[in-house]
């Protein structure tokens, strides 16, 4: 499937709890159906994973989920999906993955015909074909085990299932540290469109035949990696920013493929993609703290459908165990976004309005995120004849909002960030938008010894 017109064409319809597609879970959940609900994302404290330490990771895990689900129900909540984001060690050995999930799924099961508590399992298995280096995005054995986690996981109770897939990182990140725009486009419409298409044809077939959800997939490992380098001040936000648009046509091939999301928190390209598609997005922002910092904190959360937390380890605080804590925060968050849908559109749209202006005015990265500059640079994502085309278009819109915006006295930008649009919009300008020039223009300025073109049927 290609997307050749946005799904949602108006910006006052570009909204949180309402998704043109919404989705209903096996416990009932309707996602994007007109309610938000808090989506808890949750891992370990440093602890030894392994088969030998298998009942105290059970025990960890059934302690979160039931304190979660008790608070849930204490919270009076209408529902909540638990993110169980694996660590490598539970998806090198399925075994543990697998097990996990059945502990969760009951204490879910146990509260749904206990109290009528809603909640489901998004199962997210780590990416872990860059265990081989270079990284073997199609031929490697971690690939097989990955695959199995998603299929014993539906099984054993994952729901939706999703990724944080990286084909294209090993380019990507040297990009992101040289300033290299062109290859950031390059990894990001050739190397990871190529691999999303290979990968998410796997993860949809599963879905399909297991009765679960086909989620999607985040930009994590490319987007955030930009903001986060940019929020230390390694690379200019507004280089970030241009990032954070073009990342929207790699993640967007998942629901090609056949992906319904929610789509997956931590990439934040999941506004670009509910334009586009009218799928149901999932969201993080100020909850998201205990992981990164940003300064995308409430435009984030302008259109979501799930609300998250990405991921916080399970260690005790002042008022409980973490993973509690901010499940109390999510689930506060969403009542106040419930609140608004429950009194009307003139409310949903003031409370839109006032998350999104906090924000857009003092980054770049806000900015593109607000409703408007999702649907003008959703437009030339499906405007375009090709995925480079459209990497392309969308980061050349990007700067377009972001140069406007500071000269209008938008955006604060200081001299050396503002000097980054013209430059960028030069450089991005010059590229082709034939793959096969892009092709020949870039893979000799790679390190063979950190990629193998094969891996990506080049």
């Amino acid at each position: 499937m290609k997307f050749s017109k946005l799904t949602i064409q108006n910006s006052e319809e570009l909204l949180f709890g309402t998704a043109p597609h919404p989705v209903r879970t096996r416990r009932g959940l309707v996602i994007g159906g007109g309610r938000v609900y808090p989506e808890l994302n949750f891992t370990l404290p440093p602890m030894e994973v392994s088969k030998r330490t298998l009942p105290e990771l059970k025990g960890q895990y059934g302690e979160i989920v039931r304190g979660a689900l008790t608070r849930a129900v204490e919270l009076q909540s209408s529902g909540l999906v638990l993110e169980f984001e694996t660590l490598l060690e539970m998806t090198l050995d399925p075994d543990i993955g697998v097990e996990l999930v059945k502990v969760m799924n009951e204490i879910c099961d146990e509260f749904h015909r206990k109290s009528g508590l809603k909640s489901e399992i998004r199962l997210t298995p780590n990416d872990t074909r860059d265990f081989s280096q270079p990284p073997l995005m199609r031929t490697s054995p971690y690939l097989d085990r990955m695959l199995e986690l998603f299929e014993r996981g539906a099984d054993a109770g994952g729901d939706l299932l999703s990724i944080e897939s990286t084909g294209g990182k090993e380019v990507h990140d040297e990009a992101l540290l040289n300033g290299d725009i062109r290859q950031c486009l390059f990894a990001l419409t050739v190397l990871g469109v190529r691999d999303m298409r290979f990968l998410w044809k796997k993860i949809v077939d599963i879905a399909r035949r297991k009765n679960r959800i086909a989620g999607g997939d985040t930009a994590c490992g490319f987007g955030n990696t930009a903001m986060v380098l940019a929020e230390k001040r390694y690379i200019p936000r507004v280089f970030a920013a241009v990032v954070r648009a073009i990342t929207a046509v790699r993640t967007l091939v998942a629901v090609e493929m056949g992906a319904t999301g929610p789509d997956k928190d931590c990439g934040y390209e999941g506004p670009f993609l509910k334009a586009i598609t009218g799928i149901p997005i999932s969201m993080e922002g100020k909850t998201a703290a205990c992981a990164h910092f940003s300064p995308v904190g409430n435009v984030s959360e302008a259109c979501c459908d799930l609300w998250s937390n990405e991921s916080v380890q399970n260690v005790k605080l002042l008022g409980g165990m973490a993973p509690i804590v901010s499940l109390e925060q999510l689930e506060y968050d969403v009542r106040l976004l419930n609140a608004a849908i429950a009194d009307g559109p003139v409310t949903v749209r003031k409370l839109q309005q006032l998350l999104v202006e906090s924000d857009i005015h003092l980054d770049p990265q806000a900015l593109i995120l607000g409703p408007e500059s999702v649907l003008a640079i959703s437009a030339e994502i499906v405007g375009a004849k090709n995925d480079i085309e459209a990497g392309k278009r969308a980061g050349l819109k990007a700067l377009e909002i972001i140069g406007a915006a500071h000269r209008e006295g938008r955006l604060k930008l200081d001299d050396r960030e503002a000097g980054w649009v013209a430059r960028l919009n030069d450089e991005l300008g010059a590229v082709p938008t034939d793959e096969s020039k892009l092709v020949e223009e870039v893979l000799p300025q790679l390190d063979r010894t950190k990629f193998v073109p094969g891996e990506y049927g080049l």
